[in-house]
């Protein structure tokens, strides 16, 4: 003996709050999380990724058919998985493009926030004392001040200093300079003294 089947009291047709349920999970399913669908859209890349090296590997352990032993059930295997891969790396495209497209959308209402603001940089005081209390920030901003103040001092020191070495070895080229001269000049009148004496003694 057979049970008959239980027959909903609105006439073959699921109860609203079932029917409302199953219109919240669909409209759930198509509402995806944009943080979730960038974990899919990175895993996609990742797939793409591994895909495309064994490709490069397939390729890789490819032979030319140049004189040496060819064996077409091989070369066939070797094609097939080829051809496959390139079906997934296709498919695989496809599916990136429309995790892009989705982010996208999602994301067209929001302002864009430039990314120099989303990364937090030794010079941003505001990213970096925002927990702290108010005289903490404004005596860190001093000391920074003062850091700056010091290291412009010492900048110009450094400039200054940079300008009395050049004229140092000015200076010091110019000495030697007039050293060689003076020696070369030394050197002539001394011959020309030892050339007249000679010429004297002659007489």
């Amino acid at each position: 003996m057979t049970t008959p089947p239980l027959v909903s009291p609105f006439g073959g047709q699921p109860p609203p709050q079932q029917q409302q349920q199953q219109q919240q999970q669909a409209q759930a399913a198509r509402d995806v999380n944009t943080a979730s669908l960038c974990r899919i859209g990175q895993e996609t890349v990742q797939d793409i990724v591994l895909r495309t090296m064994e490709i490069f590997q397939l390729l890789r352990n490819m032979q030319l058919p140049n004189g040496v032993t060819y064996h077409p059930n091989t070369h066939q295997d070797r094609l097939g998985k080829l051809q496959e891969h390139l079906r997934t790396l296709s498919v695989l495209f496809r599916k990136l493009r429309l995790v892009y497209d989705k982010c996208n959308e999602n994301c067209a209402g929001l302002d864009p926030i430039p990314p120099e603001q989303l990364i937090p940089f030794v010079e941003d005081d505001g990213s970096k004392h925002e927990d702290r209390s108010g005289g903490q920030s404004r005596s860190a901003s001093e000391e920074r001040r003062e850091i700056l103040e010091v290291n412009k001092k010492l900048k110009q020191k450094n400039q200054h200093l940079k300008q009395i070495m050049d004229q140092l070895r000015n200076l010091i080229w110019e000495i030697n300079s007039m050293l060689a001269v003076t020696q070369d000049w030394l050197k002539q009148r001394f011959t020309e003294g030892i050339g007249t004496l000679a010429i004297s003694t002659d007489f």
